[in-house]
Protein backbone atom coordinates (compact mmCIF):
# COMPACT_ATOMS: atom_id res chain seq x y z
CA UNK A 1 0.00 0.00 0.00
CA UNK A 2 1.07 3.52 -0.71
CA UNK A 3 0.10 6.80 0.92
CA UNK A 4 -1.45 9.49 -1.26
CA UNK A 5 -3.57 12.62 -1.26
CA UNK A 6 -6.64 13.03 -3.43
CA UNK A 7 -6.13 16.14 -5.55
CA UNK A 8 -9.01 15.89 -8.00
CA UNK A 9 -11.68 13.89 -9.74
CA UNK A 10 -12.03 12.38 -13.18
CA UNK A 11 -15.26 12.34 -15.17
CA UNK A 12 -15.58 9.40 -17.55
CA UNK A 13 -18.56 9.25 -19.88
CA UNK A 14 -17.81 5.67 -20.88
CA UNK A 15 -16.47 3.07 -18.43
CA UNK A 16 -15.53 -0.58 -18.77
CA UNK A 17 -17.98 -3.20 -17.55
CA UNK A 18 -17.83 -3.48 -13.77
CA UNK A 19 -16.73 0.13 -13.26
CA UNK A 20 -20.13 1.80 -13.56
CA UNK A 21 -20.70 3.96 -10.49
CA UNK A 22 -17.10 3.69 -9.26
CA UNK A 23 -15.59 7.15 -8.65
CA UNK A 24 -12.27 7.86 -10.34
CA UNK A 25 -9.96 10.17 -8.39
CA UNK A 26 -6.58 11.79 -9.04
CA UNK A 27 -4.12 10.79 -6.31
CA UNK A 28 -0.72 12.37 -5.62
CA UNK A 29 1.62 9.75 -4.12
CA UNK A 30 3.34 10.88 -0.91
CA UNK A 31 6.50 9.79 0.90
CA UNK A 32 6.76 9.03 4.65
CA UNK A 33 7.00 12.77 5.39
CA UNK A 34 3.81 13.37 3.36
CA UNK A 35 5.75 15.20 0.64
CA UNK A 36 4.73 14.65 -3.01
CA UNK A 37 6.72 11.96 -4.80
CA UNK A 38 6.32 11.01 -8.45
CA UNK A 39 3.48 11.90 -10.75
CA UNK A 40 -0.22 11.82 -9.86
CA UNK A 41 -2.21 8.71 -10.81
CA UNK A 42 -5.86 8.00 -11.50
CA UNK A 43 -7.29 5.54 -8.97
CA UNK A 44 -10.67 3.85 -8.73
CA UNK A 45 -12.23 4.58 -5.34
CA UNK A 46 -12.95 1.09 -3.96
CA UNK A 47 -14.21 2.55 -0.66
CA UNK A 48 -16.50 4.98 -2.52
CA UNK A 49 -16.06 7.64 0.19
CA UNK A 50 -12.79 9.46 -0.57
CA UNK A 51 -12.81 13.07 -1.69
CA UNK A 52 -10.45 15.89 -2.65
CA UNK A 53 -7.96 16.79 0.08
CA UNK A 54 -8.14 13.44 1.91
CA UNK A 55 -5.19 11.21 2.75
CA UNK A 56 -5.71 7.72 1.38
CA UNK A 57 -4.03 4.36 1.00
CA UNK A 58 -3.93 3.01 -2.54
CA UNK A 59 -2.67 -0.12 -4.24
CA UNK A 60 -1.46 -0.79 -7.76
CA UNK A 61 -1.36 -3.57 -10.34
CA UNK A 62 -3.06 -6.89 -9.55
CA UNK A 63 -4.03 -5.76 -6.04
CA UNK A 64 -5.93 -2.84 -7.56
CA UNK A 65 -7.85 -5.14 -9.90
CA UNK A 66 -8.85 -7.33 -6.94
CA UNK A 67 -9.91 -4.42 -4.70
CA UNK A 68 -13.16 -3.84 -6.55
CA UNK A 69 -16.28 -5.95 -6.93
CA UNK A 70 -16.42 -7.57 -9.43
CA UNK A 71 -12.78 -8.61 -9.25
CA UNK A 72 -10.26 -8.13 -12.03
CA UNK A 73 -11.71 -4.99 -13.56
CA UNK A 74 -9.30 -3.04 -15.79
CA UNK A 75 -7.71 -0.59 -13.32
CA UNK A 76 -4.08 0.20 -12.49
CA UNK A 77 -4.66 1.85 -9.09
CA UNK A 78 -7.38 1.58 -6.45
CA UNK A 79 -8.03 3.46 -3.21
CA UNK A 80 -8.48 0.91 -0.41
CA UNK A 81 -8.55 3.08 2.71
CA UNK A 82 -8.97 6.59 4.08
CA UNK A 83 -6.36 7.76 6.60
CA UNK A 84 -7.91 9.21 9.74
CA UNK A 85 -4.64 10.44 11.27
CA UNK A 86 -0.93 10.25 10.52
CA UNK A 87 2.07 10.96 12.75
CA UNK A 88 5.71 11.44 11.91
CA UNK A 89 7.54 8.66 13.74
CA UNK A 90 11.02 9.94 12.93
Amino acid sequence: MKLGKVIGTVIATIKADGLEGVPMLIVQPLDRAQKPTGRPVVAADAVRMAGPGELVYFVASREAAEALDPRFVPVDHAIVGIVDAAEDLA
